[in-house]
Order: C-alpha cells, then structure tokens, then sequence
C-alpha cells in the first residue's frame, strides 16, 4: 500500500514538474515573440467590414510588434475555407484569425456539419466589435415607427418582402429573430451581399431591411430610406431617433459582431500579450473614433469573455434556426 502511495506521490510531482516547466516555457517563448510576420486570415473580400478592421488593428499590432502583420483574404463558402485553413495553422501566434458572428456562430447554427469547430478549434483573444442593425423601409412603406409596421404587416400576411444580404447571413438571422417574435408572416428575398439588397429597397422592389448603419445614414439623410428602429440595445448617438427593436417587441436584440482567434492551442502567453496589444489598439483614437462614429459598440473582453460569448450566441441562433425553420442548401 506504501508503495502505490509512493508512486502515486512520484507520478504527480512529475505531472506537477512537466506543467511547470510548460508554463515556463510559454513564457519564455513568448518574450521573444513575435520574430517573423504574422499572417491574419479573414473570410471576406478586401473591402468589406471585416478587412476593413483586420487592416486597421493589422497596421496597429505591425508597429507595436516591429513586425509585418499581413492580411491574407480567403472569402469564399461563407466563411468555411478561411476557418478551416485557420483552424489547419500551427499554433504558433504567427496566424491569427478574423472571424465573425456568420463563421462562429450562425454557420454552426444553419449547418449540419462543418469541418470546424468554433468552441473547440480556436484560442479566443478578443471581441473587437458588435455591431447593430437598422431597420429601414422604404419612403413609400405607411409605417414610421417598429411598432406601425408591425400592425402594417399583420394586416397584410404574406404581402410584405424584406430583403436580406444572404440566406443564413447576419442580417437574415436578425430579421427572421424579429419576424418570429413578432409572429409575421413575410416573404424572404435574398441577395448576394448587403449592397445588393439596400440597393432593391431603395427602388422599391423590397419593402424593407436590415443593414448596417454605416450604410444607412447617408441615404436616411437624403429621405431616400426611413429607419425604423435599431436591432441593439441602445439608440445610436449617429441616429438617435431610432430606438430600440426591443421597446416594441420585448426581449429582441441582435448584433452582428467579429473578433480574433488563433489556432487551438497556441501558448497562454501569446494569447495574453495579442490580446492585450489588440485592446490597446481598439482603444486608439483612430479605431474607436471610427467604430463610435458607425454606431459600434467596440469590443475588449478577456479570452474567457469572448470564449463564454460565442458559445451563447451559438445557443441563440440554433433557436432562432428552429423557430423560424430556415433551410440552408
């Protein structure tokens, strides 16, 4: 009996020792981090919101670090290829990932097997952004409040459209979350990306969207479109006269929002030292000035935050999925 208690004293100081000199280890490597370029995949097109981001905090951590951050653009199967080439990466720090609420959270939710997995593939660093919704009819449509077009809508089941940038996408889920909660009966018309889809509002082929603020205001401005309401929690301070979806239809909120990973795996340190560098530049006049002035909310959470974060949204649009039967092909 004394032996076995002797070797199993043994065996767990040398799981102690092993864990110890790993930690030390991290550490250490992560003092001469980083030493070459670091490769940020984004799932998206150059130009688009997500690269947009990526370039600014790219060009941020390039000169904190002294070493090149280069964007690596890999759009395509709605997020798949980058995500999957992110999670293949050696878990090294030298690649991080921009993903976003339709690569971590909707995708899961439309989808019934991806070849990744967005709690289990990826080290979260940080939430960078959560950005809302407006909601916008076009002039024609007789509702100048949520709560007029909802009673327009009840009146007219099945008469109304409402575009959307995407089956599955962000916008498409926000809708449909309101659509159900709402309990009305409206027709879906998706198309390929949110330009096309404001674009069909604006001629009055669709009667109505959700779409991005940064997007909106200037045809808002120009009464070419009229904003309804906002998918967040609060009024914009770049459009207050939008509230709240949810001072309509109680408990309703949606965001689309992005953040950055690295591949499952990659040392603590790494993680601590991007994340931190990643805040501070979030923080900076030029990034938060920009996402103040779009109506974002900037980000910031710890790993373990923004770890918690896309778990629940993935809980939150697999009900939104089932209640309102989405098919994705």
């Amino acid at each position: 009996m004394q032996v076995m208690q002797k070797k199993v004293v043994k065996s767990f100081h040398v799981l102690l020792m092993l864990c110890v000199l790993s930690v030390v280890a991290g550490a250490a490597y992560a003092q001469g981090y980083p030493d070459k370029p670091i490769r940020a995949i984004v799932p998206f097109v150059a130009g688009g919101p997500t690269d947009i981001m990526a370039r600014a905090l790219g060009q941020k951590l390039s000169m904190a670090f002294g070493k090149q951050v280069i964007i690596d653009n890999r759009a395509g199967g709605g997020g798949v290829i980058a995500a999957t080439m992110a999670k293949e990466a050696p878990a090294d720090g030298y690649t991080i990932f921009f993903g976003t609420i339709s690569t971590l959270a909707t995708n899961v939710a439309t989808s019934k097997k991806l070849p990744y997995d967005p709690t289990k593939d990826y080290a979260p660093i940080t939430l960078t952004s959560s950005n809302p919704y407006f909601m916008v009819v076009h002039p024609a449509v007789p509702a100048n409040s949520v709560k007029e077009f909802i009673a327009l809508a009840r009146a007219k089941p099945g008469q109304l459209n409402y575009a959307s940038s995407g089956t599955g996408g962000g916008s498409h889920m926000a809708m449909e979350m309101f659509r159900t909660m709402a309990k009305l009966d409206m027709v879906h018309i998706p198309y390929k990306g949110s330009g096309q889809s404001v674009t069909e509002v604006l001629a009055g082929q669709v009667q109505m969207t959700f779409i991005q603020p940064s997007i909106t205001i200037s045809h808002a401005k120009a009464g070419k479109l009229k904003v309804l309401g906002v998918t967040g929690r609060n009024r914009l301070a770049s459009w207050k006269d939008a509230p709240p979806i949810g001072e309509a239809v109680p408990g309703y909120e949606a965001s689309s929002w992005q953040g950055v990973l690295a591949p499952a795996k990659t040392p603590k340190p790494i993680i601590d030292r991007l994340h931190a560098e990643i805040v501070k530049a979030l923080n900076s006049p030029e990034i938060s000035g920009r996402l103040n002035a779009e109506g974002s909310e900037i980000g910031g959470i710890s790993p373990e935050e923004f770890g918690r974060y896309i778990k629940a949204e993935i809980i939150k649009w697999k009900k939104v999925v089932k209640d309102a039967n989405i098919q994705v092909e």
